[in-house]
């Protein structure tokens, strides 16, 4: 049992894939993506692999601080990523695009945090025709690492390591992952392959005219009040205004 208290200020711990709450936090029913489900996004739809990839804790949070959450308009979530590959591809999640908000050019963002092991994530920004990326880049992160996903961007989280990978995002209440176009070309713009005991990127042939991949470095984004030292949940309740990027991205300076 791995008690992720210091990483997450919420009493939780983890046990064999599976999160445990203490009595300030109101135990969650994980939604658990399996591999039936995800095929459609590994480069071999066909593999044989492990039947749980995810677990999804959605609208995590203290009893006490539920009315904050909702009057920011707000939501708290938790996932487990479970080790291992699926035939030659690291586990992962099957991807997601993000909303337009209403009455703006902006798509929600949303940020991410490590609380136990290593992330690897893809984002990447759809060009204007279906099956084109405009730009596509890789940002690892481990335990207390924040990663923001900007507007325009879509992404995949990653677990190339041999542990599991707990992380937790804060994101608008009212968000709905868009996952058609990355449905419709079968994962991302790069499949994550292990080969030799190496990790190897490999274009997704479905895709046209790919941009050559990026690699950045985490950072810390001082502007919203992220730190690597400090858990990102404790936002809610010291400083909610520095959340206020995730539900009007319109007021905000992006920089890619």
């Amino acid at each position: 049992m791995i008690n992720l208290q210091t990483t997450a200020f919420l009493d939780i711990k983890l046990g064999d894939g599976q999160l445990s709450f203490g009595e300030s936090v109101k135990s969650v029913e994980p939604a658990c993506r399996t591999l039936d489900e995800a095929r459609y996004a590994f480069l071999d739809a066909e593999v044989a692999g492990r039947t749980d990839l995810y677990y999804m804790y959605r609208d995590v949070a203290r009893e006490i601080d539920r009315a904050h959450l909702a009057k920011y308009g707000l939501r708290f979530d938790i996932t487990v990523i479970m080790p291992g590959l699926i035939g030659q591809e690291f586990n992962k999640t099957v991807g997601h695009y993000h909303p337009v908000k209403s009455g703006t050019t902006y798509t929600y963002p949303e940020v991410y945090e490590v609380l136990s092991g290593e992330a690897t994530y893809l984002l990447q920004r759809p060009g204007p025709l279906v099956g084109r990326v405009a730009d596509a880049y890789v940002v690892v992160a481990r335990a207390g690492d924040k990663v923001v996903i900007p507007p325009g961007y879509g992404h995949i989280t990653i677990n190339a390591k041999s542990v599991p990978l707990v992380m937790t995002n804060w994101v608008a209440a009212d968000f709905a992952s868009v996952y058609g176009e990355i449905k419709d070309l079968r994962g991302g713009a790069y499949y994550l392959l292990e080969k030799n005991s190496t990790s190897l990127w490999m274009p997704n042939p479905r895709y046209t005219g790919l941009p050559a991949l990026r690699f950045r470095a985490q950072e810390d984004y001082a502007q919203f009040g992220l730190k690597a030292s400090e858990p990102m949940y404790k936002l809610i309740f010291e400083s909610p205004e520095n959340l206020r990027f995730l539900t009007h991205p319109e007021e905000f300076a992006w920089v890619e």
